[in-house]
């Protein structure tokens, strides 16, 4: 009786877990890595929009009001060196709507708000922390809220002029 070649039916199914457990591992990870990206421009997005206001702020003595933040091109006129992919969330498409919308009152922003991590919500303040809505009105103070998408928390940044 000759040895037969080749492989039994137990030594390929053995081969076979361990490749896909190994692309099951290989693919969480690229996930994990892909959501901290995006979570990292995430906050370069925030972190240039707060930038851009605070340099707004230099020029005109306040932040812009509500009235000057409503849509894309009024942002584009109010502060005209922002980078206009900084407007959209890393998971938008450039055709889509922007990101970045106008706070409709003084509270906090809850996580179901800011859309599991797709908006940023600007929420320009007088000094008595009541919301600014007509240019008019002094904007004293501003926060920038986003979430993260690896953990869902609600992250902000507030002016420099508190």
């Amino acid at each position: 009786m000759r040895p037969q070649a080749g492989f039994t039916l137990v030594e390929l199914m053995v081969t076979i877990t361990i490749m896909v457990i190994l692309l099951t591992l290989g693919t969480v990870a690229i996930a994990g890595y892909q959501a901290n990206a995006r979570d990292e421009e995430r906050k370069a997005d925030v972190t240039s929009i707060a930038q851009q206001l605070e340099s707004f702020y230099t020029a005109n003595g306040d932040y812009p009001a509500t009235a000057q933040m409503a849509d894309e091109a009024t942002i584009n006129s109010t502060l005209p060196n922002l980078d206009p992919r900084a407007l959209r969330d890393p998971l938008t498409k450039s055709e889509d709507p922007i990101s970045l919308i106008v706070d409709t009152d003084a509270n906090a922003p809850t996580q179901a708000s800011l859309n599991g991590g797709k908006t940023y919500i600007y929420q320009p303040l007088t000094s008595a922390n009541a919301l600014c809505t007509a240019a008019t009105t002094e904007c004293r103070k501003f926060n920038l809220y986003y979430t993260l998408e690896t953990d869902l928390t609600v992250k902000s940044i507030t002016s420099t002029h508190q």
